[in-house]
C-alpha cells in the first residue's frame, strides 16, 4: 500500500512510519514540527526514518499546503496530526486546537474526497468519552468529553462521519487510550516517572493516584491502526490495552523496574478523566486486533531504549 502519515514526526506517528515500511507499504510523511514540546525531539524520532527505502518526507502545516499533490496516489491516509493534551486545552490555547484537530482535519478530508482512496484512518481518542459512566467503555457510550481537547477529538470524529455519509469516504475513527513506549512525548506520565527514577526532574502526581488509565503499548496501537485501514473497517473503534491500572500502580512498576521514584503531590486539574479503560470488542471482530504487550513488558522497552 501507499499510505499518506500526518503527524509522522511525533511518537506515534513515527511508530507507524517504522511499521508500514517493516510490512513493505511506501510511507509520505508529513509534519509541521509544531512546538507543543521541543522540535529536536520530532527531528531525532525521523533519523532512522530518513534512509529508510519507501520513505519520503515533507515539513507542510495542514492548514496552508496544497494537500492534492500529497493524497494523490494514496492508498491509506493515516491522520495522526494534531495539538495534542488535555490541561493545556483550556482557555487562550484553545484556538490552537481548534485550528490544529479540527481546521486541520477538515482541510485533509476536503482533500481526499475526490481522490480514490481505499481507508482514511483518523486518530481519535478516549478523552471524548471523559468520566464514562461504564467501564469497560464501549463506542455505543454516549461521547460526553470534560476537556477542550476532547471535544476537539470529538469534533474530528463527526467530521469523518459526515464526510462518510456524504461522499462515501471510507473513514475509520480510532479512540487510542493513554498509549505509552519508547519515544512517548515527554509531557506523559511514563515519560515523566522513567525520568523522575533516572535524577530527572520529580514526578508531578496530579490527585490522589487512584485514578486509572487503560494503558495501551505502541506497537499494538499501530499494528493495529494498520489493520484497520487493510480491513476495510469503517466507523468508530476502540484501541485499548485491556488492562487498566491506577497511577498509584504505573508508579510501582516503574519503581519496580527502574528505581525509585520522587513524587510531588499536585492538586488535579480540570479535563482529567478519574478512568478509563476500553471495551475492544469491535476492533476485535473487525479487524483482529489484541493488544499483546503487558504493562512491565513495555516499561522494560521504554527504559531500555530511547525515552
Amino acid at each position: 500500500m501507499r499510505a499518506l502519515v500526518t503527524g509522522a514526526a511525533g511518537f506515534i506517528g513515527s511508530h507507524l512510519c517504522e511499521h508500514l515500511l517493516t510490512a513493505g507499504d511506501t510511507v509520505v510523511g508529513v509534519d509541521s514540527f509544531t512546538d507543543f514540546y521541543d522540535p529536536t525531539l520530532k527531528e531525532r524520532n525521523l533519523r532512522g526514518l530518513m534512509s529508510r527505502p519507501g520513505f519520503t518526507f515533507h515539513r507542510a502545516d495542514l492548514l496552508t499546503t496544497d494537500l492534492g499533490p500529497l493524497v494523490d496516489g494514496a492508498d491509506a491516509v493515516y491522520h495522526l496530526a494534531g495539538q495534542p493534551g488535555v490541561r493545556p486545552s483550556w482557555g487562550a490555547e484553545f484556538p490552537v486546537y481548534n485550528a490544529r484537530n479540527v481546521l486541520a482535519t477538515q482541510a485533509l478530508l476536503e482533500a481526499v474526497r475526490p481522490r480514490p482512496v481505499a481507508s482514511f484512518v483518523y486518530a481519535s481518542s478516549s478523552s471524548v468519552y471523559g468520566d464514562a459512566r461504564t467501564y469497560p467503555t464501549p463506542e455505543t457510550a454516549c461521547p460526553r468529553p470534560i476537556s477542550p481537547y476532547g471535544v476537539t477529538k470529538l469534533a474530528g470524529e463527526h467530521l469523518c462521519e459526515l464526510y462518510r455519509g456524504e461522499y462515501g469516504m471510507p473513514s475509520a475513527c480510532l479512540r487510542l487510550f493513554t498509549v505509552y513506549g519508547p519515544r512517548q512525548r515527554p509531557d506523559m506520565a511514563f515519560a515523566r516517572l522513567l525520568d523522575a527514577a533516572t535524577g530527572g526532574p520529580p514526578f508531578a502526581l496530579y490527585g490522589d493516584g487512584e485514578q486509572t488509565r487503560d494503558f495501551t503499548y505502541v506497537l499494538d496501537v499501530v499494528t493495529g491502526i494498520r489493520n484497520a485501514a487493510r480491513s476495510g473497517f469503517t466507523g468508530v473503534a476502540n484501541l485499548g490495552g485491556g488492562s487498566p491500572v491506577s497511577i498509584k500502580q504505573a508508579i510501582a512498576a516503574v519503581e519496580n523496574a527502574v528505581g525509585p521514584v520522587n513524587v510531588v503531590p499536585c492538586v488535579a486539574g480540570p479535563g482529567d478523566a478519574r478512568h478509563t479503560g476500553a471495551d475492544v470488542s469491535v476492533a476485535s471482530l473487525a479487524f483482529g486486533f489484541r493488544p499483546r504487550t503487558a504493562l512491565h513488558d513495555g516499561i522494560a522497552a521504554m527504559a531500555g531504549g530511547n525515552r
